[in-house]
């Protein structure tokens, strides 16, 4: 999810906390358990300051490491051990256990989108990612607005904060039908579709998706029971010749490969060398595919720079370009 969505969380999880009876007896340890859900809702996303190393090294890892199993353990402890410095007689038990409960949730509902996570780590580096919620949902957000409004008004947060999630799991058993109807939408119109990949979009009805027959990609667009094709590709392996062989080393084009389960790829000849740019197939956005790894290697096939991340145009991706070193 978002930032935005996760810090509400965070909030709302401090709030649903009051319902715990010591809690309700120690004012200092329910500000411990607010500042240790605020915290604990955000903590696994901490590794976004990789992006000051390079859009590579954040592809990567975000979302890897520290959303894995080991970081759920670890990130709670780690919390509730700063979180006794600062409030000191504070029931350390369940100053863990509500910082465990706000981590679990931000590692859990991550997985629902289509960037997903690496949870399972170590057991398995794959990443895990369910393609039914938006990485930003009004629903989800508006709920929790609400439940804020209610605290405001005097509701008891407690039961206020159990109730919205309630809904909300009720919401997320709806959205995994609807994804499983998407899919079914798509293999009635594509017999031979081998995996369907749904990204959602912040509309409830509005699902882009990539498919993957036995020799092509299909690029689609499903509005309830209404499959749009947009682009059909032909499913080509990465080939051994001396561009790519030369690409592939690179540490952006790595990173990307690392990431994406669904893409094509194109070498283009420049007049002082070769381009080599992978496009992932999973984001269209008004005819643009903008999450993609751009490798420029001068006819040596000496890399001169490159680039993976998201651009939206062709302009941005040339002044990136420029800027890049390599």
């Amino acid at each position: 999810m978002d930032t935005g969505t996760h810090i509400v969380m965070g909030i709302a999880l401090g709030g649903l906390a009051t319902i715990d009876p010591v809690l309700t007896q120690d004012p200092v340890t329910t500000q411990a358990v607010l500042v240790g859900t605020i915290v604990g809702s955000n903590a696994p996303d901490f590794d976004t300051i990789l992006k000051l190393r390079s859009n590579a090294v954040y592809i990567r890892n975000h979302r890897g490491i520290t959303h894995s199993i080991p970081a759920v353990i670890l990130w709670p402890i780690l919390i509730a051990g700063v979180l006794s410095l600062f409030f000191p007689g504070a029931n350390l038990l369940h100053v863990w256990l509500w910082t465990f409960l706000a981590v679990f949730l931000h590692v859990f509902v991550d997985i629902f989108n289509a960037y997903g996570t690496q949870a399972l780590y170590p057991f398995t580096k794959r990443w895990i990612a369910l393609g039914m919620i938006n990485i930003f949902d009004p629903f989800i957000f508006t709920t929790h607005i609400f439940g804020f409004v209610l605290w405001y008004l005097g509701f008891d947060p407690g039961y206020t904060f159990l109730t919205i999630y309630t809904i909300l799991i009720g919401y997320y058993i709806w959205r995994y039908l609807s994804r499983r109807h998407t899919i079914q939408v798509v293999k009635k119109e594509i017999l031979d579709a081998e995996n369907v990949i749904v990204c959602p979009t912040i509309r409830w009805s509005q699902k882009h998706v990539a498919v993957m027959t036995d020799d092509q990609f299909h690029v689609v667009e499903v509005k309830g029971d209404d499959l749009t094709v947009h682009d059909i590709y032909d499913r080509k392996p990465i080939p051994d010749n001396p561009m790519i062989n030369a690409a592939v080393k690179n540490s952006n084009l790595a990173a990307f490969l690392s990431f994406s389960p669904v893409y094509r790829w194109e070498v283009e000849n420049l007049e002082d060398g070769y381009e080599v740019r992978f496009i992932d197939l999973r984001y269209r956005s008004k005819g643009h595919y903008p999450f993609v790894a751009v490798v420029r290697m001068d006819e040596n096939l000496t890399i001169t720079t490159s680039f993976t991340g998201w651009v939206y145009s062709e302009k941005t991706l040339k002044r990136k370009l420029e800027l890049a070193t390599n």
